[in-house]
């Protein structure tokens, strides 16, 4: 079978697909690419079993009839998190810096940065409304350094292109060159439910089905922890 997710959930799909194949419920070739991307590729027919994605483009998927709508299903909930370069070559860890626990201390952290890395995607979308309703724009927006299609904020950060970066804590964490301040606080958090679904075109839906209902097994939330990603809220 084949699956298409946004970069966000790459690694953890990895481990969650090595898992369903363990449990004997077959092999799922993912292929991980810029969200946009991805919501394209699917509209444009292109032929999947399993789609993997933001709770909104799903739901823009289902209504223009490319996922099967009674087949969404939220997996996890991604937190985005405020990180800067590193010099050192040890791997990030999830942190809290005091000085990030407020929403002046991360509109400070934004104004006196030289160049802010942010993420294609629903996160960065909702960062630059952030900034906006902030009346940040005009003073920050030269700035603004978004990562190209398939190149995570991390990458930015340990590149040196950028020195203030926001990006889902699972695409920062164990990630080499990048300090992770901790995530966006109450007040101005930036929360994504990625959820996954049968596509239309699936000539299997029935075992995608079953593949798609063993991520939301204990054990595979097990994982999603693992990964720095929360259990959604029920709906």
């Amino acid at each position: 079978m084949k699956a298409i997710s946004s970069m966000a959930t790459r690694l953890l799909l990895a481990d969650l697909m090595t898992a369903a194949a363990e449990a004997g419920l077959g092999e799922v070739e993912t292929e991980s690419v810029g969200g946009v991307d991805a919501a394209e590729r699917v509209a444009a027919g292109e032929e999947f079993d399993l789609v993997f994605l933001a709770d909104g483009a799903l739901a823009k998927l289902a209504d223009g009839g490319h996922v099967t709508p009674a087949s969404v299903t939220p997996l996890v909930l991604s937190q985005v998190a405020v990180a800067v370069p590193s010099d050192a070559d040890t791997p990030a860890a999830a942190t809290t810096d005091p000085a990030f626990e407020s929403v002046a201390g991360v509109r400070d952290a934004i104004r006196a940065a030289t160049k802010i890395g942010y993420s294609t995607g629903p996160s960065g979308t909702a960062l630059v409304r952030m900034l906006e309703d902030w009346g940040l724009t005009a003073e920050v927006g030269g700035r603004l350094v978004q990562a190209r299609p398939g190149i995570p904020v991390a990458q930015l950060l340990a590149d040196g292109e950028v020195d203030l970066g926001f990006q889902q804590l699972s695409e920062l964490v164990g990630r080499p060159g990048v300090t992770v301040l901790g995530v966006m606080p109450q007040g101005c958090a930036i929360d994504t439910v990625f959820s996954g679904a049968v596509a239309t075109t699936s000539a299997e839906p029935d075992a995608a089905a079953v593949i798609l209902s063993f991520l939301g097994t204990d054990a595979a939330r097990d994982i999603a922890r693992s990964h720095s990603f929360a259990v959604p809220p029920t709906r």
